[in-house]
């Protein structure tokens, strides 16, 4: 507002070394004020109206902020019943002993030891329960041999 005040200033003063007739002057200046009154009526108005429209999207920013926060608070609470904070646990019987325990699932172990009886257990990941070769023993395991279990019998 300040460069409109020294402007505002300067054109009188230039319209008042110009104009030697009074009443001239006293027109021109007249008509001036009357002309910027309305300019900064209008200027005000657009400001007012600026400011509206500020407030509504303010206050639509703070409803989809809310919203996100609400649909965050889901996710959170869905990803908590999928995922247990601990990570992934699984659930092991072991096929010795009948000992259930549970174990963090990571894909890259392949056998586990039973903390109950200590025998080694094949863990495979793929979820290929029936294996038609060898009834879902690879006989890989430390625990058995070749599943030459019946052979024991």
């Amino acid at each position: 507002m300040g460069i409109l005040k020294n402007e505002y200033k300067s054109f009188l003063d230039d319209i008042e070394k110009n104009i030697k007739n009074k009443e001239d002057l006293e027109y021109v200046k007249g008509r001036f004020a009357s002309f910027l009154d309305i300019v900064l009526d209008q200027m005000d108005s657009i400001m007012d109206y600026k400011k509206e429209e500020i407030a509504k999207l303010e206050d639509t920013q703070n409803k989809l902020s809310s919203q996100i926060n609400q649909m965050q608070q889901v996710i959170d609470n869905i990803e908590k019943d999928i995922y247990a904070e601990d990570g992934f646990d699984f659930e092991i019987i072991c096929p010795y002993c009948n000992y259930e325990f549970i174990i963090d699932v990571d894909e890259n172990k392949t056998e586990i030891e039973c903390p109950e009886c200590q025998n080694i257990i094949e863990l495979d990941w793929s979820g290929d329960i029936d294996q038609e070769d060898n009834k879902g023993c690879s006989g890989n395991c430390h625990g058995c041999h070749d599943c030459d279990e019946d052979d024991d019998m």
